[in-house]
């Protein structure tokens, strides 16, 4: 069998001290986890569930490379994420055992068309224009774990030009790392290479062309990158 064209490359991201990479298979993202950000969208951080939604794996931009404002939007905002990385998956994953599936863990940077994912809420529409565009996922380096090391309670936080925006404790997430893997391979089969974005603390607002955008989670590491026009 013969492709009918040379397939595009696979996206990957370093490894911290390694020269290996990580090859990305799906991109999951969990929305309204952290109650201060649920509140500022106008929820009730006690009567919402898990939001799932996707990106597609050629999302992620790596290196620090400068990001190009998208199109079709005049609202871009950044949400700073814990971005976990699996070694491997599976269906109906145990909280007990979700953690030995982890690989690593980074920092990652959940853009969002604002403007359009509200009017996507406003029709009851899926997000994916508003959520699963290019270069919508800035990831940094992964850090492996190391010995049963999760980082499941350090600052988060996120600058725009040094000044900043976005400053929780991973603890402060509604549901836990464990239990997003469990309640995520409810509905899919998990696998090697998934990227898990686990939700973003209070603070989220629009950035534009030109702004430095730095991020850091402690005990994970950190990415800075420009914004810039297309």
């Amino acid at each position: 069998m013969t492709f009918l064209f040379t397939p595009h490359p696979t996206s990957a991201i370093p490894l911290q001290g390694s020269d290996h990479v990580f090859p990305v298979h799906r991109i999951y993202c969990v929305g309204q986890n952290y109650s201060d950000h649920v509140k500022e969208m106008g929820g009730d951080p006690r009567e919402n569930l898990p939001v799932f939604f996707s990106k597609p794996s050629d999302a992620v931009v790596i290196d620090n490379k400068p990001v190009t404002y998208p199109p079709a939007t005049s609202n871009l905002h950044y949400e700073v994420e814990l971005v976990v990385a699996l070694a491997s998956g599976g269906s109906n994953i145990s909280i007990g055992d979700a953690l030995s599936h982890v690989l690593g863990y980074a920092v990652g940077i959940d853009f969002t068309r604002r403007d359009l994912q509200a009017e996507a809420k406003k029709q009851g529409r899926p997000w994916d224009a508003a959520k699963g565009f290019d270069q919508s996922a800035p990831t940094s380096a992964i850090r492996l774990v190391n010995g049963g090391d999760h980082p499941l309670e350090g600052r988060i936080s996120l600058s725009v030009n040094g000044e900043t925006r976005q400053d929780a404790k991973l603890s402060d997430m509604i549901w836990s790392v464990p239990e997003i893997i469990s309640e995520l391979s409810l509905y899919f089969e998990l696998k090697a290479g998934d990227l898990i974005f686990t939700g973003t603390p209070a603070g989220v607002s629009a950035v534009v062309a030109g702004d430095q955008i730095s991020a850091e989670i402690e005990g994970v590491g950190e990415i800075s990158f420009e914004l810039v026009s297309n």
